[in-house]
């Protein structure tokens, strides 16, 4: 869809909305109330609803944990015969106090699939355990989506996230979208608007095909599709990967202080020192940072783009940068020429 037909869908939209305000303003108070509780409800953070631990057989030998979640934004299963919406984070690696490293994933389902997961279970669908099958179908995603070897064994960790929640929220919000095209019959048409509920019915299915064709399947099984058996390739697929149906965060320009250390003798003649308060930064490895004479570029992808010009020209391969993770920020320091 080009721009000029969006704004035209825009304009046609509130034009509609404007002449339900006047014509019938009871379906235009209904319409109003109903999507600002969705948008309440889509904004909800996940809830952790358990966390396993297995071993990492491949590529590199690991520990893996998995925070199981439940989540506004990923639809249920239309009915039982549809493969299970499963929405994953980024992998993430840490590094114990005594030198020992994990590795962390967030899947999100749907909270009415783990509620019934729960009942099936026996649990009666309130914070009782899973049933395997969702641990299985999580281990599975990891193996298919990021590409490891999981061990067939593994543990019921905690009740609670592996890591704060807040990074669940973060990992899960900020992983890189894939492509996305647009949803067929997607301009809203005289016929499709002819009156509110048709307004709000359209809208509705407008939402439905947007995570319908921003959606891929994946068979779990031991084999790729390719090489399946003739009889059974009808079978169904278990996880539907979805991505999620809002906008990529758009890059914030963070909070920093520049000084400029005068020398101390020696033939020095001072320092430039960059700080940057970076609180949704979990490592240094994620700044891509490129210095010249006059400035210094700093970007994370999908969170933070600053360009700052330097007071004094500097000596770019004097850079040095370091990252408290306590505090979520980088330091930067560069001689002065």
């Amino acid at each position: 869809m080009s721009s000029k037909d969006v704004v035209q869908q825009a304009q046609q939209l509130w034009s509609m909305l404007d002449d339900m305000s006047q014509d019938d303003p009871q379906a235009y108070q209904t319409f109003i109330q109903k999507h600002m509780k969705e948008g309440l409800e889509f904004s909800s953070p996940p809830q952790v609803h358990s966390c396993v631990r297995t071993d990492i057989l491949g590529p590199k030998k690991g520990v893996l944990y998995v925070n199981i979640c439940g989540w506004k934004r990923v639809p249920a299963a239309q009915d039982p015969s549809k493969p299970v919406p499963v929405c994953g984070g980024r992998l993430e690696t840490h590094t114990e106090p005594d030198g020992e490293s994990y590795t962390v994933l967030d899947v999100a389902f749907s909270p009415s699939e783990l509620r019934r997961s729960e009942q099936h279970r026996g649990g009666g669908g309130g914070g009782g355990e899973l049933d395997p099958q969702v641990y299985l179908l999580a281990l599975s995603f990891a193996q298919r989506q990021h590409g490891l070897s999981l061990s067939e064994r593994y543990r019921i960790h905690s009740t609670g996230p592996r890591g704060s929640r807040e990074d669940v929220q973060q990992r899960l919000e900020c992983r890189k979208q894939p492509g996305s095209k647009p949803a067929p019959g997607g301009a809203l048409g005289p016929d499709a608007v002819s009156s509110p509920a048709s307004l709000l019915q359209h809208i509705s299915s407008l939402r439905l095909e947007d995570t319908e064709n921003q959606s891929s399947e994946i068979v779990i099984g031991p084999t790729a599709a390719a090489a399946e058996p003739e009889q059974n390739k009808n079978k169904k697929a278990l996880i539907q990967v979805i991505s999620s149906s809002y906008a990529p965060l758009q890059p914030q320009a963070p909070h920093y202080q520049l000084l400029v250390i005068p020398g101390g003798g020696g033939g020095s003649r001072g320092t430039v020192e960059l700080t940057v308060e970076l609180p949704r930064v979990l490592s240094v490895s994620e700044c891509q940072l490129s210095v010249s004479q006059t400035d210094v570029l700093l970007e994370v992808e999908d969170l933070y783009l600053l360009l700052v010009e330097l007071p004094e020209a500097v000596d770019e391969d004097s850079a040095s940068a370091t990252f408290n993770r306590k505090k979520r920020r980088l330091t930067m320091r560069l001689n002065v020429l």
